[in-house]
């Protein structure tokens, strides 16, 4: 990739920048910022793109997409610099200078990575943040939209809804969450037993591979397609933007809540559910939470098994359908909301139902540390089980933690588990996600909490699935296994890859082995080509 020649005017207006700051360079990053500032050439254009460490917007540019404060320490390891480009030449530029000048780049959408990834590294690494590649469009007529990389599903649902009340898109419930992560590793909410994965619905994007040059679904090949719609982010290229195909949804839709604690049979309702949910109409989604709440004895805690769902149709059809189905819900009318579709993602996103205008706002939901792991669920767990659960949300630790458990079944048993990267499809009853949360205050006792979701998960194995016991991309966890930075081969990445893709994690290797040989987009779980050029000497 050639690059025209630059007065040096731009870079000496950078030295300046950063001398004011009281930034001090070494060799290879005044060597990267050189590069960077000859190819961005002015000075306004660097003073809103580049953020180095010391200059007086970095930490709060660092910190606004941080939406895991376990990584939000002084002892987290920092990026020299954080580009925010307003064009795709500034993309190309910092991928051209990162990889000039032995910089890890790290790709940032909406900051949601679980472990962190997107913004963290060991190595000296450089943030490239898509915080401005935010724009929609919406085309009623056709049904599709074009969506940014940087936009948050908040954003692009509030841009459908700004259209019509009859189209969405099926893609998750946390309206913060970015959508070149989401979409990257599968992405499914409310709507995915109807139409199936984010990744799914996705009929084209915009991408920039290693070599720096601008690909469309055509001239990136069919390969290359496959596996950056749930093969996992910052491990084939930069994608920019996403052709997504809207879905028809009805005016008016029913959702619903009913609260079960340990007192009122949770256990026994949700065992029952095991049998039922997945079976149910493809119009209906249903999903269990699970939680410790306040008893009706003062002092005293229970645990509450919150069954909600929704179905693409009035109230009287869904009362009639669960009262046939699932009597055991005891499912009452005032359990029950109909509203529009946009209005039931402020609902299952625990907003105000007030203005969707909230959509818009990334702070409209508190920020705390988490750890998080996942598990797929093929036979039903029995009530012993279940109540070994439950129990282990009575301890202390647990005060704070989730496990959040989508029933599958519907369009997730039609398609292939070769249709994508993503595995996890037909004889699979649901997916379980443990979540434990702890303020940034207690970031210093984080180890019990980890500790209990690690104890969680292995007291889950007798009823999860094996060889391999599955995981869901999305909500990362390292502790299934990382790579090395300097070498990964096949074998070792195979530990962590085949949970969360099983046999397609070949097929992924292939193509990462095709378009980026030399490994230069990697973290510690980004797929490996089959031989790594990273290869330490006598390995």
């Amino acid at each position: 990739m050639k690059f025209p020649q630059f007065s040096m005017l731009p870079f000496l207006m950078v030295v300046v920048m950063l001398s004011l700051s009281g930034t001090t360079l070494s060799h290879p990053h005044w060597d990267f910022l050189h590069c960077l500032s000859l190819r961005l050439a002015n000075y306004s254009t660097i003073s809103k793109v580049i953020y180095v460490q010391n200059n007086p917007s970095y930490s709060s540019v660092l910190n606004a997409s941080i939406h895991n404060t376990r990584f939000s320490t002084p002892a987290t390891p920092k990026p020299f610099a954080i580009i925010t480009p307003l064009k795709t030449s500034h993309v190309r530029s910092t991928l051209y200078c990162s990889k000039k000048h032995g910089f890890q780049l790290r790709i940032r959408s909406g900051g949601h990575d679980v472990e962190g990834l997107s913004y963290v590294s060991e190595v000296p690494f450089v943030i490239l943040d898509l915080l401005n590649f935010r724009a929609i469009k919406v085309d009623t007529k056709n049904e599709v939209a074009w969506v940014q990389s940087g936009a948050t599903l908040g954003e692009l649902y509030y841009a459908i809804a700004a259209k019509t009340n009859t189209l969405a898109f099926p893609a998750g419930m946390c309206h913060t969450v970015g959508a070149g992560g989401h979409f990257s590793g599968g992405g499914y909410g409310t709507l995915f037993r109807k139409y199936g994965l984010a990744a799914d619905n996705i009929i084209d994007a915009r991408m920039i591979d290693v070599n720096g040059r601008i690909l469309d679904r055509k001239s990136m090949g069919e390969d290359v397609f496959w596996a950056i719609r749930g093969g996992g982010g910052n491990t084939f290229g930069i994608v920019l933007a996403w052709k997504i195909k809207l879905v028809p949804v009805p005016a008016v839709v029913t959702v619903f809540t009913v609260n079960k604690n340990l007192e009122q049979n949770a256990t026994k309702i949700f065992h029952r559910w095991q049998y039922i949910a997945h079976k149910l109409p493809d119009d209906l989604f249903m999903n269990v939470w699970i939680t410790k709440v306040n008893s009706s004895q003062v002092g005293m805690k229970t645990v509450q098994a919150t069954f909600r769902g929704m179905l693409l149709g009035g109230v009287d059809e869904l009362i009639t359908l669960i009262q046939d189905k699932f009597p055991e819900l005891g499912l009452a009318e005032e359990n029950c909301n109909e509203m529009s579709w946009i209005e039931s993602v402020l609902y299952f996103g625990g907003l105000p139902l007030q203005s969707v205008d909230i959509l818009l706002d990334k702070n409209a939901l508190p920020t705390l540390s988490l750890k998080a792991k996942s598990d797929y669920v093929k036979e039903p767990i029995p009530e012993s089980g279940i109540e070994g659960l439950m129990s282990m949300f009575l301890e202390e630790e647990a005060d704070n933690a989730v496990a959040m458990i989508p029933a599958f079944g519907g369009k997730m048993d039609d398609i292939p588990e070769n249709e994508l990267p993503y595995p996890h499809r037909a004889g699979n009853l649901f997916e379980a996600t443990y979540i434990v949360q702890w303020t940034k205050e207690e970031n210093a006792e984080s180890g019990k909490y980890i500790s209990w979701s690690r104890r969680l998960y292995s007291y889950m194995t007798p009823y999860v699935s094996k060889s391999p016991r599955e995981a869901y991309v999305n909500y990362r966890d390292l502790d299934l296994g990382i790579n090395n930075n300097d070498y990964t081969s096949y074998e070792q990445a195979s530990i962590w890859g085949f949970k969360y893709f099983k046999n397609n994690f070949k097929r992924l290797v292939q193509v990462k082995t095709k378009v980026d040989p030399m490994n230069f987009f990697r973290n510690e779980q980004s797929i490996p080509p089959l031989l790594s050029p990273w290869k330490k000497k006598g390995n």
